[in-house]
């Protein structure tokens, strides 16, 4: 969402950020001065012994009420803050009949556990009546045989008001890196995100991978708004969060990176023309298939949780070229917006 905020302030749109609080403040560091609105989301949350299908599966009626809750609150947001178009990310129920709304997803297809394969054509057809009610369906990807989402948004029927936007990354629009590396010396990255507990799981698996590799590793926290500074203890730096300058200056000079296979990262990734290892969150079925395409692709390599010691890790030139994933994306989004806000 960064980076189309980002191009709607360019051309001269009012923008106000609507999020939870801990979005906000990667939001008011990276687009300071727009207008921010504590709107809460639906957290899905994870478990440290469930499959995340299973999980999702029992919190489904509080996901429901969200849906409504949200609904009716985004009314209240349009009269009070007179909203003319409403771009929403992943989140069901942000539909107004009376404005514009679009709805960002690069999976209209989700992916069911294997064993429930046979039924992803329900899930097809709830998405499809979800993405109807809205102006406009956004996917950040590219629409022919060179893509980054495969059988999530490609080879099914899509509802006539999907537009395919490009990649979107907060590292595309300009943002030069930095001339001095926050880390003065050669390093590996390892990218931390999503919740807790799996957050916590991750950064314990990857310590042990790499206690002795001697090269330093610095692991991004994934927590903004609380300081940037690095403190290197033996062979590994640790940093809570780098706004995207310092962060983009350490991803290319990063000898090794090592992430989970959230699809955002995995754009950013992209943007930058650089491979990593993907750690799909287990259980969480379209971070496996993403990481299983990608490294089909032979952009990514891809390897299970459990499967994380003694893998393999992208060596530095082995880097897959990704120039028609930012050539397209471009003119892409711009396409996309001007329909939308006319």
């Amino acid at each position: 969402m960064i980076p189309i905020a980002g191009r709607l302030q360019r051309m001269n749109q009012n923008v106000f950020i609507a999020s939870g609080e801990d979005h906000l403040k990667l939001f008011r560091e990276e687009l300071p001065g727009l207008n921010y609105i504590d709107f809460h989301g639906f957290s899905p949350g994870y478990s440290r012994y469930l499959p995340q299908y299973l999980a999702l599966l029992f919190r489904t009626p509080l996901l429901l009420f969200h849906i409504f809750r949200e609904h009716y609150m985004l009314k209240r947001i349009i009269n009070d803050y007179a909203i003319d178009v409403v771009i929403s990310d992943n989140r069901f129920g942000l539909w107004n009949r009376k404005i514009r709304t679009a709805y960002v997803t690069h999976m209209p297809l989700i992916p069911f556990p294997k064993q429930f394969k046979f039924m992803e054509f329900i899930g097809i057809c709830l998405h499809r009546l979800i993405i109807r009610n809205y102006s406009l369906c956004f996917i950040p990807d590219l629409p022919g045989e060179t893509n980054l989402t495969g059988r999530l948004s490609h080879g099914i029927k899509l509802p006539d008001n999907v537009r395919f936007t490009g990649i979107l990354s907060r590292f595309q629009d300009t943002i030069p890196p930095l001339t001095d590396n926050p880390l003065p010396i050669r390093h590996n990255t390892v990218i931390l995100s999503g919740p807790e507990p799996q957050r916590s799981i991750f950064r314990l698996k990857v310590k042990e991978l790499l206690r002795g590799d001697k090269t330093i590793t610095l692991i991004l926290e994934g927590r903004p708004g609380t300081g940037n500074e690095i403190n290197i203890a033996g062979t590994f730096a640790f940093c809570n969060h780098l706004a995207s300058p310092e962060m983009k200056q350490v991803i290319l000079s990063s000898e090794k990176i090592i992430t989970r296979a959230g699809y955002s990262t995995i754009m950013d990734l992209v943007s930058l023309n650089r491979s990593a290892l993907l750690v799909p969150t287990p259980g969480q079925t379209e971070q496996e298939y993403l990481g299983e395409y990608l490294s089909s692709k032979g952009l990514f390599t891809s390897c299970s949780q459990k499967k994380l010691n003694g893998i393999h890790f992208p060596e530095p030139g082995e880097e897959a070229c990704t120039a028609d994933f930012n050539e397209q994306s471009a003119t892409l989004l711009d396409k996309a917006l001007s329909e939308l806000l006319e």
